[in-house]
């Protein structure tokens, strides 16, 4: 080898391992708390926290801010509302069950029921399955069109004009946001398989990983150390006791748990390899220019991301190879997880502050570098 091919390899060498096979190196603590704070300036954002993933390992926790108006301190531990990153959870929590041989995903859930899914009428605290009686394109229904928001339902059958749940168009036709199909894969494997899903993942999943701060229901002693949030005009809202388990959207978990949780995810535990896989397997492309209203027509190819649907996560390429993502929100909840597979390196943000989340892109970007992941059709109101 000659003089320079022999400095640049042990130049090479000696680079950090994340910068030469996985994009930029891990930032340090400090870098992650500059860029917190720039968020919070621009936003106005009373809490914020941030975990950092690399290799499948936890790096960095923390937390910045306020986790209610009399100015107690927001913390790694505090409990926060996991909004739609339960459905994250739920999908990863159902490919154990594919895994276990429990669920099939391509199967209808016609066959885990043991009458037909109209017959169940309409029930608070599931969905109002009665609606569909005269509509027999539930039977084409499977887990996986339920997990990556092809079953042609509505985000929820509230919104709809009259209240009623009904298709807008075929099962695994293309990609509308519902959570009513989340609820109601939920219902099939509770009703049909006998599964308890709050209990069966803190069993699979929270208790196996140490988890403590994470329950898809409210537990009393989070009770303690517990995030209150701010909507979009400042005002406060207090954290939601969440009575039920809604696979859609209940749970309360720490940033630290989540930031567990991630790494755990990102790596594959507790999931074959051929499964792991699949959770992240974007099959079915999005055909929209934005992921809200949950209904709208379709975009031209030009104004479509380059993402595809998976299990309850939304998989895309970038400059640094296949990732995945979800956000969560609500009025006062600013939530987002994105993982890259190459390093198994992930940024989750958590904020109980909804206005945090015109920063995410950026945020996310200085701290993973350049990822892909379809930023302008997850917030298209957001700084870039």
């Amino acid at each position: 080898m000659s003089m320079p091919l022999r400095m640049f390899a042990f130049a090479l060498a000696c680079l950090p391992a994340a910068v030469v096979a996985n994009g930029p190196a891990v930032p340090s603590e400090a870098e992650v708390e500059r860029h917190a704070r720039q968020a919070m300036t621009a936003t106005g954002a009373r809490g914020l926290a941030i975990a950092i993933i690399d290799r499948g390992k936890v790096r960095s926790v923390q937390s910045f801010g306020e986790r209610n108006d009399r100015g107690d301190p927001l913390t790694p531990d505090t409990i926060m509302y996991g909004a739609s990153l339960t459905k994250a959870v739920f999908g990863y929590w159902t490919a154990i069950q594919v895994d276990k041989g429990i669920v099939v995903l391509d199967n209808p859930i016609a066959g885990m029921l043991s009458r037909p899914l109209p017959e169940y009428g309409n029930l608070r605290a599931y969905g109002n399955w009665g609606d569909l009686a005269g509509d027999e394109r539930w039977r084409a229904l499977t887990p996986r069109h339920l997990l990556n928001h092809s079953s042609g339902f509505a985000n929820f059958a509230f919104l709809e004009p009259d209240g009623k749940l009904k298709f807008h168009f075929q099962p695994g036709a293309r990609y509308a946001y519902s959570g009513e199909g989340i609820m109601l894969l939920q219902f099939a494997l509770e009703t049909g398989m006998g599964l308890n899903v709050g209990a069966e993942i803190d069993r699979q999943l929270f208790d196996p990983l140490g988890l403590k701060n994470a329950n898809l229901i409210w537990q009393p002693r989070f009770a303690g150390n517990l995030a209150d949030g701010w909507t979009a005009d400042g005002s406060v809202e207090a954290h939601d006791e969440r009575s039920r388990v809604r696979a859609a959207g209940s749970m309360d978990i720490s940033v630290a748990d989540m930031a567990t949780l991630s790494a755990a995810m990102v790596r594959g535990w507790g999931l074959s390899r051929a499964m792991r896989r699949e959770f992240a397997r974007g099959t079915l492309p999005i055909t929209t220019r934005s992921q809200f209203p949950t209904l709208q027509g379709e975009a031209p190819v030009t104004d479509r991301p380059k993402a595809a649907a998976a299990l309850g996560v939304v998989a895309f390429t970038g400059p640094q190879g296949p990732g995945y993502f979800k956000g969560g929100h609500n009025d006062s909840t600013a939530n987002t997880m994105v993982c890259l597979e190459r390093g198994q390196r992930c940024v989750v943000v958590m904020s109980n502050d909804v206005r945090a989340e015109r920063k995410f892109p950026q945020l996310v970007e200085s701290l993973l570098g350049p990822t892909g992941a379809p930023w302008r059709w997850e917030y298209p109101d957001a700084d870039y």
